[in-house]
């Protein structure tokens, strides 16, 4: 595992994640609904971050059981949303490069 610090901005270029990747959370990270930040946070333990609703709905399906496919056509359905693949697939190659994804 990397020493990054979890939630410094990743700004060199990550490389897309393999489709049948299962991405899971990091035993590290809990995610949990906050009411006080009336949002999803994304708590280890030096701190935690505030997630926007698509973060928070894109890790929420982060379980191990779903390929990227599969998550994203989730997703899709959820939020009658079509052609989401890509930003889904960039928010978790920049999930795993911070180290929240295994």
């Amino acid at each position: 595992m990397s020493d990054m610090n979890p939630t410094q901005r990743v700004s060199e270029a990550v490389e897309a994640p393999d489709d049948s990747l299962h991405p899971k959370l990091k035993r590290l990270f809990r995610l949990q609904w906050e009411p006080v930040q009336d949002a999803h946070v994304l708590l280890y333990p030096e701190g935690m971050v505030k997630l926007n609703q698509s973060a928070a709905q894109i890790l929420l399906r982060c379980d191990g059981t779903r390929d990227i496919p599969a998550l994203v056509a989730d997703l899709e359905q959820a939020f009658g949303a079509s052609g989401i693949g890509d930003d889904v697939r960039a928010f978790i190659a920049g999930a795993r490069s911070r180290g929240w994804l295994e």
